[in-house]
């Protein structure tokens, strides 16, 4: 169903050339990644670096012909793509989560339909906050924000450096971990979805990351009785998060 009223998308912004991308850092600026011209030499180019290092920001080596399509100015050899989404701590949200929270945790989901999707399908049905890492993982830009719908402009989205540290500190706060995967034993409808949970969704080719596969509470499957074995990843994410709707709202009319 459409919602009447939608936040309003807007076009991927950039910052270019050395000492603007520097200030836009430097100010606090959601930069989503940064890219850099291949065989770049600069005198700047090292503060540069040590500042992306600094804030944590994702990076590449890209020919200087992708930078001139991105924009007509004098760029420098250096492009920032600012983030069209607010990124937040999940340490600090996590405090602010009550005890009916649903955190999707994705893990490197690489196509941005497929992010969009999912996000979409999140905020329908009431999800906490959508974690992601900050490298290996589809960008949040305007297209991503257009096949959610703008939900990516309502759900808290967090970007995190290590996804193992997430995991870690959900469960200090009482979450179950449960990982959607086609290896799992427990069918999706015995997850107890009463309890705060952390649902990881795995990469559209690979899975879930074998080290967070190790660290859930619960492995859960989708019954598939076709020859095809898997689903998309945005299908069965949808999949996982009504059915943790469908639990709450029948324990809430009960």
């Amino acid at each position: 169903m459409e919602r009447t009223q939608k936040p309003t998308v807007n076009k991927t912004q950039v910052v270019y050339g050395l000492r603007p991308v520097m200030e836009a850092i430097g100010s606090g600026q959601q930069v989503e990644r940064v890219l850099i011209q291949n065989g770049l030499n600069s005198s700047l180019l090292g503060e540069l670096r040590a500042l992306m290092k600094e804030h944590d920001l994702p990076f590449q080596y890209v020919p200087v012909e992708k930078l001139n399509k991105m924009t007509t100015g004098n760029h420098q050899g250096v492009v920032a793509v600012i983030a069209a989404v607010k990124y937040h701590s999940f340490m600090e949200l996590v405090e602010t989560l009550g005890e009916k929270a649903l955190v999707v945790l994705l893990d490197h989901i690489t196509d941005v339909r497929n992010m969009g999707a999912i996000a979409r399908t999140a905020e329908c049905t009431g999800v906490s906050a959508l974690v992601l890492p900050d490298h290996g993982s589809a960008a949040l830009n305007e297209d991503a924000v257009k096949t959610s719908s703008g939900a990516l402009l309502r759900l808290p989205v967090c970007r995190e450096q290590n996804l193992k540290t997430v995991v870690n500190l959900a469960k200090q706060y009482g979450f179950q971990v449960v990982a959607a995967t086609e290896k799992g034993a427990v069918h999706y409808r015995r997850v107890d979805f009463a309890k705060p949970t952390l649902l990881i969704m795995g990469n559209e080719e690979t899975g879930i990351s074998p080290e967070l596969l190790k660290m859930s509470d619960v492995r859960a499957k989708l019954p598939i009785v076709g020859e095809v074995q898997s689903l998309n990843v945005s299908v069965a994410a949808g999949v996982f998060m009504y059915e943790a709707l469908e639990q709450r709202y029948r324990e809430a009319v009960e």
